[in-house]
């Protein structure tokens, strides 16, 4: 009876399944394919799980995109997060597009930005993921914003310098960036690009 109880319990979760690996893989799919783009065969074909096991462990594809979003954010982008800790604003700024560049263009990922990528396609049925990347894109700008605040704060930057526009100027930087590398442009190409962008930066 114990070991009925104990086959029981197993079905419908593959022998093996490691929900990192397989959140790795959804990941990329959303990345490659956008939100609308991937289907919910090519999620779990993807991840080597039965739709069953799926919901079970990650809920329906939204709160999948929902994880698979948290998971680019501390992995391929997380060098938005280490941008804010350089000790200057101009620095921070560079981090910040460089690593754009480099997120983007990696040879052993997909090309441009899951974020962008998923927010291009997210039509009436993405709704609330659509939803979600707003909110994701905001944070950012949020992120660099304040790290402008505290650099006017300590003359870093002249004391005109509006940190919300230099924010949202890096993000729409960062977003064109992500769009030419997913549109085949290479990491030689937009490098220039993100240099051009912190010519004029503001001097402290």
């Amino acid at each position: 009876m114990e070991t009925h109880r104990k086959a029981k319990t197993a079905v419908g979760r593959p022998r093996g399944f490691d929900a990192e690996e397989a959140l790795e893989r959804a990941m990329r799919v959303f990345w490659e394919q956008g939100y609308e783009g991937a289907s919910l065969t090519d999620l779990t074909e993807a991840m080597g799980i039965t739709r069953t096991s799926m919901y079970a462990a990650f809920g329906n594809k939204e709160e999948l995109f929902r994880k698979a979003l948290e998971r680019y954010t501390e992995g391929p982008a997380s060098y938005a997060a280490r941008a804010a800790e350089e000790p200057t604003a101009r620095d921070a700024a560079t981090a910040f597009l460089t690593g754009s560049v480099r997120a983007t263009t990696r040879p052993d990922s997909p090309a441009g930005c899951l974020g962008v990528q998923s927010a291009l396609a997210a039509g009436g049925p993405g709704r609330n993921a659509r939803d979600a990347l707003i909110a994701w894109r905001n944070e950012g700008v949020a992120a660099l914003r304040d790290r402008f605040v505290r650099a006017v704060d300590e003359g870093d930057l002249p004391p005109g310098a509006d940190p919300g526009v230099l924010a949202r100027y890096l993000m729409t930087v960062a977003n064109g960036i992500a769009v030419q590398a997913a549109s085949g442009a290479t990491r030689e190409e937009l490098q220039p690009v993100a240099d051009a962008a912190l010519r004029d930066w503001p001097p402290a």
